[in-house]
C-alpha cells in the first residue's frame, strides 16, 4: 500500500517550474498553484499581466490532488437553506456558479488540450436510511422546481441498478455532475499558466510579506518578489503568515483510500452506474470508480486538523470497514493507496471569495472546491484586473470564528455530536 495520493502517484510532475531562487518584480502575485491559483495566474498570464505563482509544495500538492475526484453540480445544502440564508437572487447566484465552474472546467480542457479523463457522469446522492428518503425526495423536488429542473429520483430498485449493494433506499440523481483525473488536470493547467507566461516557483511557501511603495514583498526561503498586488489561494493550507483567514476557517482532514484496479466483472457487480456516488450521514462518504477501475472511496474517517501516515494508517482502516458494510463484495480486494488531506471550512460552510487584509482571496470551499474553485480562480484574477461584477460570492460577510486562532481545537467534540446523529434512526 501506498501512504500518498493516487492522483499525484499517476501523474507527471510538472517540470516547467523556475529552479532558481524568487526574485523579479510583477504585476500580480499568486501563492498557492492548487486549482484556484492555477486558473488565475493563467487568466491573468493570458491576459498579458506579468504573474509569479508561489507554491510551498509541487502543483496540486492541497486538497486539488487529495481530493475524491468528483466535480458535482449544485451546492451541497439545499436550495432553500441557501434561500433562507442569503435570499432568492444570491441562492440562485451561488448555486449557479456551481454548474458554471464546471461548464467553465470542460471549456479551459478543450481551449488548453488537457487530458484528464473529463466526463459527466452524474451524482447521486444517496438515502443511507429510511428516514433520510422524504427529506431528499423533499429536496429532489426544489431543485428540479427551483434551479434545475434535470435532477431526479431515483427509487431504491433503480438504485440497485446502478450499484451492487442493498446499504440505500433511494437516491437524488444530478446529471450535470462530472468528474476526472484531478492530478492531470492539475499538472495540465501548470502548463497552460506557464505557456502564457506565468513564472512558477514550486518549494517556496510564503514565510514573510511586508509592505513596500509599489505593493508588496513576499518573502520566501529562497529569495523575495515585489507584486503590485496578491492572490491568496492556499484554502487549508493557509499559514499563520495570514492569520486573518486562519482565524475565519478550520482545516479540517479527509481520508481516501483507492483498491487494486478491478476486474470487468468485479466492476459490473460493484458500480456498473460508474458515476459520483455520496450518502447522506452527517459524516457522510464518498466514492466512485478512477479511469483505471479502482474503486476510490473517501470520507472524514477522524474529525481531526491533522493529516499524516499516522492518521492515516487508522482512518484508511475505518474506511476499508465502510467500503465493505457497502460492498462487501470488496472485503478481499487490496487497497493499493491511502491518504489524507485537508479542507478548508468555514463557520457556514459556504465559500468566501474576495478581497481583505491586502490581498485578493478565494478559499473556505469546505469539502466542495473541486468543482467551484476554478471558477473563483477566474473571479480573482478578475478582481486584479479591476472587474468586480463576476464575483457570486461577492458581499458575503466573513466573521472569525469564536475562540478560533488557527487551531481547531473543538474538532473531536463536533466529530462526537455528528457521530451521534448518524447512530440514531
Amino acid at each position: 500500500m501506498k501512504f500518498v495520493s493516487y492522483w499525484h502517484d499517476t501523474s507527471v510532475p510538472f517540470d516547467n517550474a523556475v529552479a532558481g531562487p524568487v526574485s523579479g518584480e510583477f504585476e500580480v502575485a499568486v501563492i498557492g498553484a492548487g486549482f484556484t491559483g492555477l486558473n488565475a495566474a493563467r487568466q491573468l498570464a493570458k491576459s498579458g499581466l506579468k504573474v509569479a505563482l508561489l507554491e510551498a509544495e509541487h502543483v496540486g500538492y492541497g486538497a486539488s490532488g487529495r481530493n475524491g475526484g468528483h466535480l458535482n453540480s449544485g451546492h451541497f445544502a439545499s436550495f432553500g437553506a441557501i434561500k433562507a440564508r442569503f435570499g432568492d437572487a444570491q441562492a440562485r447566484r451561488l448555486w449557479q456558479a456551481y454548474d458554471d465552474s464546471i461548464d467553465m472546467i470542460e471549456a479551459i480542457i478543450d481551449e488548453e488540450k488537457i487530458d484528464c479523463g473529463f466526463r459527466r457522469g452524474g451524482k447521486l446522492k444517496l438515502a443511507s436510511k429510511p428516514s433520510h428518503v422524504k427529506k431528499l425526495q423533499a429536496m429532489c423536488d426544489e431543485i428540479r422546481r427551483e434551479v434545475d429542473p434535470t435532477v431526479e429520483w431515483l427509487s431504491r430498485e433503480d438504485v440497485r441498478k446502478e450499484l451492487g449493494s442493498d446499504a440505500f433506499h433511494g437516491a437524488v440523481l444530478s446529471p450535470k455532475s462530472a468528474m476526472m483525473h484531478m492530478g492531470h488536470y492539475a499538472i495540465g493547467m501548470a502548463q497552460a499558466a506557464h505557456r502564457h507566461g506565468a513564472t512558477i516557483w514550486e518549494h517556496n511557501p510564503v514565510i514573510a510579506r511586508e509592505r513596500v511603495p509599489n505593493g508588496w514583498r513576499l518573502t520566501t526561503p529562497t529569495g523575495s518578489l515585489v507584486a503590485r498586488q496578491v492572490i491568496l489561494a492556499t484554502d487549508a493550507y493557509t499559514t499563520e503568515t495570514f492569520g486573518y483567514f486562519r482565524r475565519r476557517m478550520m482545516s479540517v482532514a479527509s481520508f481516501i483510500i483507492v483498491t487494486r484496479p478491478l476486474t470487468p466483472e468485479e466492476v459490473a457487480a460493484t458500480m456498473p452506474g460508474n458515476r459520483n456516488y455520496t450518502n447522506s450521514l452527517n459524516i457522510a462518504n464518498y466514492f466512485r470508480l478512477t479511469p483505471d477501475n479502482r474503486v476510490l472511496f473517501g470520507g472524514r474517517a477522524r474529525f481531526s486538523s491533522a493529516s499524516n501516515q499516522s492518521t492515516d494508517v487508522s482512518s484508511g482502516q475505518l474506511l476499508r470497514k465502510q467500503m465493505v458494510d457497502v460492498f462487501p463484495q470488496l472485503a478481499d480486494v487490496e487497497i493499493d493507496y491511502c491518504w489524507g488531506g485537508l479542507v478548508g471550512c468555514t463557520q457556514d460552510r459556504y465559500p468566501r471569495a474576495g478581497t481583505a487584509d491586502g490581498v485578493i482571496y478565494g478559499m473556505g470551499y469546505s469539502g466542495h472546491g473541486a468543482q467551484v474553485s476554478t471558477l473563483i480562480g477566474s473571479v480573482l484574477a478578475d478582481i486584479a484586473m479591476g472587474r468586480k461584477d463576476t464575483n457570486p460570492l461577492d458581499g458575503m460577510a466573513w466573521r472569525a470564528v469564536p475562540m478560533h486562532t488557527g487551531k481547531p481545537w473543538f474538532l473531536p467534540i463536533v466529530g462526537a455530536y455528528y457521530r451521534m446523529k448518524d447512530m440514531l434512526p
